[in-house]
């Protein structure tokens, strides 16, 4: 049994999917993990799934593509239904979430008897007219749904493989 998959849905990042993989597969080697990597290519222009191509002649690393951009939560759906590790990790390819994070979020789900853990990005890249909105977005998220997470749109996230074989996605939930 695979211990991990990560998952890795992108649109137009080939400036960041090399050093995203070095970096994902030198954490979970140097734990030791079997993984597989899987990249979902959600309709780029660019060149990220030529790149994606060379880095899935690694036996760890394979891409899927969709046809055409259908969104993030499509993008996942493809990803968690090929994905077989024991725990599944999401992240954004944008270098926004650090790989770093993925043993203690894999002990997680497997030492601690998590289902589900959600990232949070403390130190958000993104510009103001990006970061304002989105701490409004995670305000009223809190008090419409009673949950309290600091980032609900982090894509940093482990799930357990039952947790991911139940969920249903559609559209951009």
């Amino acid at each position: 049994m695979i211990n991990l998959s990560i998952v890795v849905p992108l649109f137009n990042e080939e400036e960041s999917l090399l050093i995203l993989a070095n970096e994902i597969m030198s954490v979970v080697s140097d734990k030791n993990y079997t993984y597989e990597i899987i990249f979902i290519d959600d309709g780029s222009k660019d060149n990220s799934w030529s790149i994606i191509q060379k880095l899935a002649q690694n036996s760890n690393i394979k891409g899927l593509r969709l046809g055409k951009n259908s969104g993030k939560s499509i993008a996942l759906d493809v990803g968690f239904f090929h994905a077989k590790g024991q725990v599944v990790i999401t992240m954004d390819a944008d270098l926004q979430d650090d790989p770093n994070e993925i043993p203690d979020l894999y002990n997680m789900i497997i030492n601690d008897g998590y289902h589900l853990v959600s990232g949070w990005k403390k130190k958000r890249l993104d510009p103001l007219s990006k970061t304002i909105p989105t701490k409004l977005y995670n305000w009223a998220t809190r008090i419409v749904s009673g949950i309290y997470l600091h980032d609900f749109n982090c894509g940093l996230k482990a799930y357990s493989l039952k947790v991911i074989k139940d969920i249903e996605l559609s559209g951009e939930m």
